[in-house]
């Protein structure tokens, strides 16, 4: 069987570097869960030695060629590849139980598969994998930064974040243009937070979507209380503030709320 060609659509580029696919299976802890979702598995790099732990392993994969692929060479997987979009599956009834998600995420998807780890957060007590370098250093960075975003606040709200390597673009087939990062997200114990959830996701993607204003002019619609505008935090931008600032401020909205 011929090997897959990578589509440009899809944001593929295939991981040639053994020692790198070992390296980042190898960045799971198998800590809470006995069961592991890959996403973009193409031609199972990744998948063999995911298959070589302790793991009930599941693909979820978008493209007919590397489904095909996968089939004829990895048989044991038959039952468990998804032959879907991963964005738009509802994996959760699939596993039912807490699962992994670890994958070579697709450049021009990446930022989605996080913002949907964030919705099944229940169910997915871990996540590692690679993104563009770009991306993987927001989701890690700290305030004060002009790269420090949406992505940073609520990841770090709900998970421990680590940057672990950085990853040549030329361990790859065909080669990206930009360097690659793995990061690994550990949910927190008590990754509950302690203020309306819903709202604080409104709050956090309304201050930074107008991220050089200050906080009382991005939150102006939600500031109905003039006494709660004078509050000196509100002087501050976005960037300038940890994620437990973005829960007392949506505490404080929710008051005026109710």
């Amino acid at each position: 069987m011929e090997l897959v060609k990578a589509k440009k659509h899809l944001g593929q580029h295939f991981l040639k570097d053994l020692n790198i696919a070992q390296k980042i299976a190898d960045t799971l802890t198998l800590q809470g869960y006995h069961k592991v979702v890959e996403i973009g598995a193409g031609m199972g790099v990744l998948t063999q030695f995911l298959l070589k732990k302790e793991l009930e392993v599941y693909v979820v994969e978008i493209d007919t060629e590397s489904v095909a692929y996968l089939q004829a060479y990895y048989p044991e997987l038959r039952e468990r590849i998804i032959a879907d979009d991963f964005l738009k599956y509802n994996i959760v009834p699939k596993l039912g139980e807490s699962f992994a998600i670890i994958g070579n995420f697709p450049y021009n998807i990446s930022t989605q598969i996080v913002f949907k780890l964030l919705e099944m957060r229940d169910y997915v007590p871990e996540f590692s994998g690679m993104f563009q370098k770009e991306v993987a250093e927001r989701i890690c960075e700290q305030e004060g930064s002009k790269t420090y975003g949406i992505l940073s606040v609520l990841v770090q709200a709900f998970y421990k974040v680590e940057y672990l390597f950085t990853v040549s673009e030329h361990v790859f087939n065909p080669p990206p243009k930009v360097k690659s990062g793995v990061i690994r997200l550990i949910r927190k114990p008590d990754y509950h937070l302690d203020c309306d959830e819903t709202l604080f996701f409104s709050v956090v993607k309304m201050a930074f979507n107008q991220r050089r204003k200050t906080l009382r002019n991005s939150l102006k619609q939600l500031l109905t209380d003039e006494k709660l505008k004078e509050n000196p935090i509100f002087d501050k931008r976005p960037e300038q503030l940890p994620w437990q600032d973005f829960v007392a401020i949506t505490k404080m909205i929710w008051q005026l709320l109710r």
